[in-house]
Parts: structure tokens; C-alpha cells; sequence
């Protein structure tokens, strides 16, 4: 069952629209989603429908920026209403799939190794109405630099440098493709990158990309070379 909006306790900032991967449901997605609301942010999660994802975009606030966040292959769905629905001001793409991407044969234990290391999602992940296991070794389209340049608004990019599912190297190469794309890897993350044990680092991340995209051409508020940038 999908998450309706969640709201913030203040006045929005934005919408910002989740949708899972492969056999995910959306309340695997409850604790990103809270903390993101936490932020200032109208929350919605979906399990991977491109049409459940469009009837949640049509009932966004209009008049605030729209994000939609995809993780696996609810990256590619992501990127595709994007393309498809003027009204998306930008996208997050985590766990992206690629040409070359490694289907999962293993058993349960070898898809919670390679999803997340947080014990705490794997709780989650454990409980029975969580997703359908074995589905990481489901066929699913992924992403070329051809089928990327229909994409035209932000991106922000988030891979786990430790995905042995996305290979962070080959997912840098294709990413390219996107004009102007924010590619953020992290260190020692898995396939599962918004749910990791580095979760609250990425969901800082995101914010500041969402920060962005309320003001177009702001600079980043944390600079990560000030000696530069107190030069300039």
C-alpha cells in the first residue's frame, strides 16, 4: 500500500514523491520518508506504478518545486516521469541499474548482504509484508547513456561504492550522460543506498540537493573546499 503525503510540521518546502524498486512496498520507504518530511518537505511514497506515480504528481501542491526520488528500478521510473511530466523540477536516482547489471540468484541472507548492512532496515526488510523476496533477480530495463539524454531536468545521483549488484564505476560512466548531473558515491554503501547505515548522510544530501532546486543557481550551502571558495 502506498504512503499518502506526509506533512510537515512547518510550511512545505516542496513535494518530493518516492518510489520503490523491485518488489519493494512502499512502507520500506517510511523511515527515508519521515526524515525528509522531518525537513520541511511533502512526502509521498509509491510502490513502483508508473501510473499510481503519475496520479501522486497530479496531486502534488502546484507552485512548489516536485522531486521524485527512485530507488533500483524505481530510479528508472523516476527518470522517466521526469521526462514525461513538466511538472518535475528534478530527480533522485539511487541504486541505479545499468547495462551489465547482475542478476541475484542467492538465497535470502546473500539479498540482505547486498541490499543493506543497517540492522536496522534489515528488520524492516525482515518482516513478512515488507517486499517480494527474490526479486532482485527479476529482469528489469535499465539505463544506457542513449536512453538518459530525454532528461533534461537535475539529477542527483546516489550509488553505493560498495553495490556489488551496479558496479558504482560502470553507473559513473553511464550517469555522464546527464547534463549537469550530481553524482554522490558512498563510501562502503550498498544497493539499498537510502536505507544504509550511512542513511542519514544520504538523506542530508538529498536535502540540500531539494535546497537547490527551490533556488536555481544557488551554490551549495556546505562548501567542501572553503580555502577555494574563501579565495574567490
Amino acid at each position: 500500500m502506498d504512503i499518502d503525503w506526509l506533512e510537515p510540521e512547518a510550511t512545505a518546502r516542496g513535494s518530493v514523491i518516492v518510489v520503490a524498486g523491485r518488489g519493494e512496498h512502499a512502507h520500506v520507504y517510511r523511515r527515508f520518508a519521515r526524515r525528509i518530511a522531518f525537513d520541511g518537505y511533502r512526502v509521498a511514497v509509491v510502490e513502483n506504478d508508473p501510473a499510481a506515480a503519475a496520479r501522486v504528481i497530479a496531486d502534488a501542491e502546484s507552485g512548489l518545486p516536485l522531486t521524485v526520488v527512485g530507488s533500483d528500478s524505481g530510479a528508472l521510473t523516476a527518470l522517466d516521469l521526469a521526462a514525461t511530466h513538466p511538472a518535475v523540477s528534478g530527480v533522485v536516482a539511487a541504486g541505479l541499474l545499468i547495462a551489465g547489471t547482475d542478476a541475484f540468484t542467492g538465497g535470502w541472507d546473500g539479498e540482505l548482504e547486498i541490499r543493506s548492512a543497517c540492522p536496522v532496515h534489515r528488520g524492516v526488510l525482515a518482516a513478512d509484508d515488507a517486499l517480494d523476496r527474490g526479486t532482485l533477480g527479476a529482469e528489469t530495463p535499465v539505463a544506457t547513456a542513449d536512453s538518459l539524454t530525454h532528461v533534461q531536468v537535475p539529477v542527483l545521483v546516489v550509488h553505493g561504492g560498495a553495490d556489488v549488484l551496479s558496479p558504482p564505476a560502470e553507473v559513473l560512466a553511464v550517469a555522464s550522460a546527464l547534463p549537469g548531473a550530481r553524482v554522490v558515491v558512498v563510501n562502503g554503501g550498498r544497493h539499498d543506498i537510502l536505507n544504509d547505515v550511512s542513511h542519514r548522510s544520504v538523506a542530508a544530501e538529498i536535502v540540500q540537493f531539494l535546497e537547490r532546486l527551490r533556488l536555481p543557481g544557488t551554490p551549495d550551502v556546505l562548501l567542501r573546499e572553503p580555502a577555494g571558495a574563501l579565495a574567490q
